[in-house]
């Protein structure tokens, strides 16, 4: 239709029709263009105060009992928090070595100086603290293990090997090979002018003194939650790359679509602009980014390509049926703003459900990804079509989008994939569809029921196998006894009761039991110190090797214990469990059969307490991530379906719509279980994700097909009116978030690519489950709507009256 037609069209619309949303909008297009563009200006110029950085507190769940018992004891127990492991390893000789030593001692020197360490916790052969016990021919003597007046010599240097082999450091301190050495660090969480430790700066000092000391001789190796941050903060270059080669490829298919290039820079415009305002708002709002959250701008920029996709479709159909451009932005606006506001709601939902996760970091992903799904509510619901109604679409791209209807009006032959979808609103295909579906979501549901809660690898899963810290801790792991993943129990007495023997007894039995338990690699408490010291005190003969019921001898022996294994009050002993690894089932098996033993055995002289260390720590927070799982699910479920309902007004279709993404959500779970991904922090809200995000497709579909089904069009017929209005939008974007985000695969850090992998499938399984498993549902559900091909009327596809209906 030429520009003048259209102009004629124009002059025949009534402006003050539609809603009073609609005319306050479309009536004052200049007002919301100047106010979107101040808003831009001025969050963006908020970006520079958006900082990126984490915490450990953040990670975990501040109100579970195991946490609340370990803050309650934090001071008593320091170091078994947040702390850092730094091997110093002679590559050409040992630890007694005068050039190794130097070495040792200046970098011991500078980390004690960085802001943020626990200077009275800090330990290495360095420190004071270090010590060594002997037997004499006297009785015990000790001393620091540095000898007094060292000086490098080697007679300095033996004194140094014959202190360490009677420190008990070695496989703690001191590797069983006797080439390296760990400085240990323990960390606050602010440093000493109050302002929160800066994990970001402490990972770049830490990679500085490493590049210092490190030589041909000195290899320097670090492991600890600081380090683990630092690197995943380091890796967001890369991922900041993957973001931009994935909107380089929603643009590339979302301008093959269309052909118009115009409009394509609009939706990603639109896009790009809600993520500018949620990033802008983070700095104002006192948020940061961390490595966990930093994903969410691109989910949002997703989001705002599938609706914003969805409202130019709308606006170049009409376009190309002869409307003026305003006119048709109007027409869209009118059609899809419930639909959509449903959907942002809904992926809302989705995002706010993870507020009810007492975990930090999660609540912090939530507030984040709301923000970014209220601002596309602004920009991709009103600004788009706004824009869309000065700038319109090219008129090729206009007459292309109408192809299909035309050759439909024309009695052409449909699209083979539309015939393909559209056998799923006949009988047969719709109950082999809904019995396959089933049978996937049995298969699923059994094999989702292997679904494992926290860690499944060593080291650090959020990074690759083969990353530097990964190989680090391989390093420390394969040569020291006691493991990084410590699990602490704190045990209650009263006052000056730490040393009774009936307190120790317990801790005795505990300690020999844990012993046996796979998984656990050794053990240390105050008991196990009485039975070596008694073995000193007898001449070193291993027959004393007892725990002495001697009252006397116990608050000797406890006098001169370090007071790591006891508080100053003796009101508390701390027992150590040195884990293998924190993988779900050793953590599992270890709470387990301490909760039994405390069950069995807490008395008034001694309660058993979980717990601290950071595997301790780790098994709160899966506990609290597996409870999660299932509240999760039933909170965004049931905000999905009161929209549905809200938006549909009909249960069938609310079972239409929510059905598919059920069977996703199953699917995904077995998914997580195949390829051997945890459910933890990173992974839990995935499928939350998922479904608030999924359910957009069928709320599009569902929509149509429910307003041409009330208007007694056939099943088939009001299905192909929805695939040709709004499905191949579906299909569009399905399949170009599913490449985007399925770049991620390839990222550096693995909980990216774990997230990628699920979200890829979801938006695939979403896709297909609203294409095709919703019409067969349709079709069992609205059986009134069962009419045959061949009796539909031969009129025109998309009337007027049909549009403004919808």
């Amino acid at each position: 239709m030429q520009p003048t037609e259209q102009n004629n069209k124009m002059k025949d619309f009534d402006t003050k029709s539609g809603s009073l949303l609609e005319r306050a909008i479309f009536n004052h297009r200049p007002l919301i263009i100047s106010i979107c563009l101040l808003v831009t200006v001025l969050l963006g110029w908020q970006l520079q105060g958006l900082n990126f950085n984490s915490s450990f507190d953040k990670m975990i769940p501040g109100s579970h009992p195991f946490i609340e018992n370990y803050r309650k004891h934090q001071d008593e127990l320091a170091g078994l928090g947040n702390a850092v492991r730094i091997a110093v390893a002679n590559k050409s000789g040992d630890i007694y070595d005068k050039e190794y030593q130097a070495t040792l001692r200046q970098l011991n020197d500078e980390i004690y100086l960085l802001p943020g360490v626990d200077r009275a916790q800090m330990k290495s052969l360095w420190t004071p603290s270090t010590r060594w016990v002997g037997v004499t021919e006297y009785g015990l003597d000790g001393g620091p293990v540095i000898p007094d007046g060292y000086d490098g010599s080697p007679d300095s240097l033996e004194d140094l090997r014959r202190n360490v082999e009677r420190s008990r450091e070695i496989g703690q301190l001191v590797a069983f090979d006797q080439r390296s050495s760990i400085i240990f660090v323990p960390l606050l969480e602010t440093t000493a002018d109050g302002t929160p430790l800066d994990y970001t700066q402490l990972s770049e000092q830490l990679e500085s003194l490493r590049s210092a000391h490190q030589s041909d001789s000195i290899s320097i190796h670090i492991t600890g939650f600081a380090k683990v941050v630092g690197d995943l903060i380091d890796g967001l270059k890369q991922i900041l790359a993957f973001f931009a080669l994935a909107i380089a490829i929603t643009g590339l298919v979302l301008f093959w679509y269309t052909r118009c290039i115009k409009s394509t820079l609009l939706v990603m415009l639109c896009s790009l602009t809600a993520v500018i305002w949620q990033l802008g708002l983070l700095p104002v709002l006192g948020y940061a980014l961390d490595p966990y959250s930093v994903l969410v701008p691109f989910l949002v920029f997703a989001i705002g390509i599938s609706h914003g996709a969805q409202k130019m479709n709308g606006v170049m159909q009409d376009i190309g049926r002869g409307m003026h451009q305003l006119v048709a932005a109007r027409q869209t606006f009118r059609r899809l703003f419930i639909a959509g506001l449903t959907a942002l709601l809904s992926d809302a939902v989705g995002f706010t459900v993870l507020m009810f996760i007492d975990i930090p970091v999660i609540q912090d992903l939530a507030v984040t990804a709301s923000i970014g799904v209220a601002m596309l509510i602004f920009t991709n619901l009103v600004l788009l079509p706004v824009m869309l109604s000065y700038l319109g679409v090219s008129p090729k791209a206009a007459a292309r989008s109408l192809q299909a209807m035309q050759e439909d009006k024309e009695g052409s032959a449909r699209h083979p994939v539309w015939r393909f979808l559209d056998l799923f609103t006949a009988k047969k295909w719709a109950f082999i569809c809904i019995g396959v579906a089933a049978l996937m979501a049995l298969g699923g549901h059994f094999i989702g029921q292997n679904l494992k809660v926290g860690d499944l690898d060593a080291g650090a899963p959020e990074l690759r196998a083969d990353s530097r810290y990964n190989l680090d801790n391989a390093f420390i792991t394969s040569n020291y006894g006691a493991s990084s993943d410590v699990f602490a129990i704190m045990v209650e007495t009263p006052v000056n009761g730490c040393s009774q023997y009936e307190a120790l007894k317990l801790v005795d039995d505990l300690d020999w039991q844990l012993q046996s338990l796979p998984g656990v690699e050794s053990t240390n408490s105050l008991a196990m110190l009485n039975r070596r010291v008694l073995v000193g005190l007898s001449e070193g003969n291993p027959s004393w090797y007892e725990l002495l019921n001697n009252q006397a001898t116990l608050n000797m022996i406890t006098a001169s214990a370090p007071r790591g294994l006891y508080n100053d009050a003796c009101s508390l002993l701390t027992q150590y469990a040195y884990l293998a690894d924190h993988k779900a089932d050793t953590l599992t098996r270890v709470v387990d059969w301490v909760e039994d033993f405390a069950a069995a055995n807490n008395s008034e002289d001694a309660t058993f307490l979980l717990a601290a260390g950071n595997a301790g720590i780790e098994a709160a927070t899966n506990i609290v991530v597996e409870d999660a799982n299932q509240d999760m699910l039933i909170w965004v479920y049931s905000a999905v379906i009161i929209l549905c309902m809200i938006t549909f007004r009909s249960w069938r279709a609310v079972v239409c719509a929510v059905l598919p993404l059920m069977l996703t959500s199953i699917l995904c779970e077995a998914l997580m279980v195949s390829l051997d991904i945890g459910l933890k922090v990173a992974t839990l809200p995935v499928i939350a994700l998922g479904v608030g995000i999924g359910v957009d497709y069928a709320l599009y579909v569902m929509s149509i097909v429910l307003a041409q089904l009330r208007q007694g069009e056939s099943l088939s017929q009001a299905y192909y009116r929805a695939l040709l209005l709004t499905g191949k939008v579906v299909m569009l974007t399905g399949v170009t978030l599913a490449i985007g985000v399925g770049t991620w695969i390839f990222s550096p850090i693995k909980f990216q690519a774990d997230m990628g992998i699920l979200l890829a499938f979801m938006f695939i399984w979403n896709m297909v489950g609203a294409l095709i498993l919703l019409p067969a549902l349709a079709y069992l559900l609205f059986p009134s709507a069962r009419k045959q091909p061949q009796e539909l009327k031969a009129e025109p596809l998309i009337e007027q009256k049909t549009l403004e209906y919808i």
